[in-house]
């Protein structure tokens, strides 16, 4: 597919030597679909290959742009990366995107207004409210945008939700979810959690998924113009296997993630069973939400009223 990233970024040269070749270099035949990437996570470098991963499955070109919180110093990746691929959120928003992705974030056991970039984060919010066509809200996003919108609280867990875990479709006409099998796994990794009886508390929102013993997972609005997704459907194979190594050696308590080692054995390996329908959630929605419509302007042609 053709992606447009900056050639220097670590994602390039990573998802190369998994046979994912990111042909940024040809002249696109249309004009790509303008994504921008709000990093919220700490290790931005894995996170920024994740979604890169995702964002290549689909045929139509893109053109992505990471943007990190200017309110916020980053102690997990260096200044000059940052430096190097980021941009601030006053540098985009005169701009004009078709797509947005807000990541999760390691502050969800603070309070919504701990959190020392929620200011700028939530003008953040209300300009993509306006100005892009389609926004993906994931894990702690997703919740903090839910607060923000609709004052949604989210609930402290008695234990981190933690594993994979399956998931039904409650509205499979909607084209997010198109081609999707009714019954699919998602990974989750989180200390809280939103309501469906909160939600459904505004007629405005629509629950398309959620899990018996997950919760909500994927919530809709203003027919997809936002979307907000509780689970990491973004996760390779090693990511939870990583963070539980990682808790059990900070000594943190911590339980086997749930249906993701076979026979629930670490020792016996992996079991993946996401990653299709990862990608084809993300194919949908750069397909049928932030591709525009014929009868819609284009991406240049709209005015916004930062810009005016």
């Amino acid at each position: 597919m053709l992606l447009n990233i900056p050639h220097n970024l670590p994602a390039v040269e990573l998802l190369k030597k998994e046979h994912i070749f990111l042909d940024s270099d040809k002249e696109p035949s249309v004009k790509p679909l303008k994504i921008a990437l709000v990093n919220l996570m700490p290790v931005k470098i894995t996170t920024e290959t994740d979604f890169i991963r995702l964002l290549s499955g689909s045929a139509l070109p893109v053109e992505l742009d990471p943007v990190k919180m200017k309110s916020h110093r980053s102690k997990n990746t260096s200044q000059e990366h940052l430096d190097a691929f980021y941009k601030n959120f006053e540098d985009i928003q005169s701009d004009c995107y078709d797509g947005l992705i807000v990541t999760g974030a390691p502050v969800e056991l603070l309070d919504f207004e701990e959190v020392t970039y929620l200011k700028e984060l939530n003008n953040l919010f209300d300009w993509a409210y306006q100005n892009v066509r389609s926004t993906l809200y994931i894990c702690w996003g997703a919740q903090a945008a839910l607060h923000h919108f609709y004052g949604i609280r989210k609930y402290t867990l008695s234990q981190k939700l933690f594993g994979i875990f399956e998931h039904t479709s409650n509205h499979p006409e909607v084209p997010l979810l198109r081609g999707f099998d009714d019954r699919f796994q998602v990974p989750h990794s989180r200390h809280t959690e939103v309501r469906k009886e909160d939600i459904i508390k505004h007629p405005e929102l629509t629950v398309l998924a959620e899990s018996e013993k997950a919760g909500v997972h994927i919530v809709m609005a203003r027919n997809g113009k936002d979307i907000f997704i509780t689970g990491h459907s973004e996760y390779t194979r090693d990511t939870l296997h990583n963070e539980y190594l990682r808790d059990i050696q900070k000594g943190l308590p911590i339980e086997v993630p749930y249906n993701y080692y076979i026979d629930n054995n670490p020792e016996k390996g992996i079991s993946v069973t996401w990653k299709a329908h990862a990608h084809l959630m993300f194919r949908n929605w750069l397909t049928f939400y932030v591709n525009p419509n014929s009868s819609e302007t284009s991406c240049a042609e709209r005015r916004f009223p930062s810009s005016s």
